[in-house]
């Protein structure tokens, strides 16, 4: 039995889908399909390797016009390498049919031969924003007949810094059409853009199967006098490359920060004397994996969304289960598994009583915990600081075309994005990051100088 033939697909579509061995639909496509045919707006979650890539080329393909030879769909994906695995799909997809042109525009390739190709025209376009906002810009392509606009990995993409460039591509295009936003997470940030971009949008999320999130819960019984010593062991013995530890108030944050900088443990501090400014800043280092520690209280840590949190340290136990809840909540995200180690003390011995009337949980001797171990934490990135943000028009794409067309620093070397309104952050790999900020310094970013700094 073939799902697809289930669908309102021409006869071509299904014949070349049952060529390349396409039979069974995998959730997101059984899922949305029957809504993207009917050129509805969708917002959908679904990890990589779902099968999504099909769920938005065949409805592109279905309402195609070929014999109307100019630019019917944009696609934006975040990097050249998934802008190229879409085309590559696409091209396989539409080859139940003579004469669809497809063309891929993505940064850090030659800009002319773009131009050039654009001059002959194309049906759909696959690329990265920064390089399709250029050519717009550019005036380099026409989009009164583009009907469909794609974001693949939307939530990837606003983490590269690609928020203002979306958002100045879509001013471009016609505001009647169909918009397909497919992200495998799901923060903030994405539902005020799906919010903006899309007209009453089908949202569809593909569940895992794994409902409750992996946590592994420990608890420790500690006396209060303790714990700063017990926060190192575990630290320098779990090893974790991302770790955030909840403290109950400011000043324990704070005397605990700097505690462990006195021992060599450099951590970043998150609580609410701290301006917006700050806030957005420490949150860019810890998550572009500059500082390995946040040290964070429940006020400030509100809306923290940060990916691959490996562990969550209680230092102290929070007044309420909702509160605890919100805590360990910070790992274990997208289908990964996660650690949560709290410290209990005479104070809070009434909270985990309430904790574990539901569970099973042990109380274990601090014994179990190596009071040896050879510490070693080093983050793997460390982050630049760059003088010029949004407001001085500079792109995520600006920057990395700078570190690797222009300082010849492989891609791999260069973590996240973050451009905000006045200034930048890049995160580049620990033993490049000196050097890449000298150099950086006397290399144009889109043909000015900027003042960068080491943080």
């Amino acid at each position: 039995m073939n799902d697809f033939n289930k669908l309102d697909l021409n006869k071509d579509i299904l014949k070349n889908l049952e060529d390349l061995k396409f039979t069974q639909m995998t959730e997101i496509q059984k899922m949305s399909l029957p809504y993207a045919l009917q050129k509805k707006d969708i917002i959908a979650q679904a990890k990589t390797g779902s099968g999504k890539t099909l769920a938005f080329c065949l409805p592109i393909l279905q309402n195609l016009n070929v014999k109307q030879f100019d630019i019917q769909a944009i696609l934006l994906a975040p990097t050249r390498e998934l802008a190229n695995q879409i085309s590559s799909q696409m091209i396989k997809l539409a080859r139940f049919t003579h004469n669809v042109k497809i063309l891929t525009l993505c940064g850090g390739m030659p800009y002319k031969p773009q131009v050039h190709s654009l001059g002959h025209k194309a049906h759909i376009i696959i690329g990265t924003p920064g390089r399709i906002l250029k050519h717009l810009e550019d005036d380099n392509l026409s989009t009164t007949l583009i009907s469909t606009l794609v974001l693949d990995e939307a939530d990837r993409m606003l983490d590269m810094g690609f928020s203002e460039d979306i958002h100045k591509i879509i001013k471009y295009l016609p505001k009647k059409r169909q918009t397909l936003l497919f992200s495998a997470t799901y923060p903030e940030n994405i539902d005020n853009l799906s919010n903006e971009i899309t007209n009453d949008a089908i949202n569809i999320e593909v569940i895992s199967k794994e409902e409750k999130p992996d946590i592994k819960e420990v608890f420790y019984e500690v006396s209060e006098n303790q714990k700063d010593e017990i926060i190192f062991n575990i630290l320098g013995d779990e090893k974790k490359s991302s770790t955030i530890i909840f403290c109950n108030t400011k000043i324990a944050c704070n005397n605990l920060a700097n505690k462990l900088e006195n021992l060599g443990i450099d951590v970043l501090v998150l609580h609410s004397d701290m301006d917006q400014k700050q806030r957005n800043e420490t949150l860019i280092l810890f998550s572009n994996k500059s500082f390995l520690v946040l040290i964070a209280s429940d006020v400030a840590s509100r809306g923290i969304d940060v990916k691959d949190v490996e562990m969550v340290l209680n230092y102290d136990l929070p007044f309420d289960l909702e509160v605890y809840t919100h805590r360990i909540g910070r790992t274990a995200r997208a289908g990964k598994s996660g650690l949560c180690i709290s410290l209990v003390n005479e104070d809070s011995l009434q909270l985990f009583d309430e904790l574990n009337e539901n569970n099973n949980y042990t109380l274990d001797q601090i014994s179990k915990i190596n009071r040896d171990c050879k510490f070693n934490l080093l983050a793997p990135y460390q982050t630049l600081f760059i003088n010029s943000g949004k407001k001085h028009k500079l792109r995520a794409g600006d920057i990395l075309g700078a570190l690797t067309a222009g300082l010849g620093l492989d891609k791999n070397d260069v973590g996240k994005i973050d451009i905000l309104d006045l200034c930048s952050f890049v995160a580049i790999k620990n033993n490049k990051a000196k050097k890449v900020c000298d150099d950086l310094n006397h290399t144009k970013i889109k043909a000015k100088y900027h003042k960068v700094y080491l943080i």
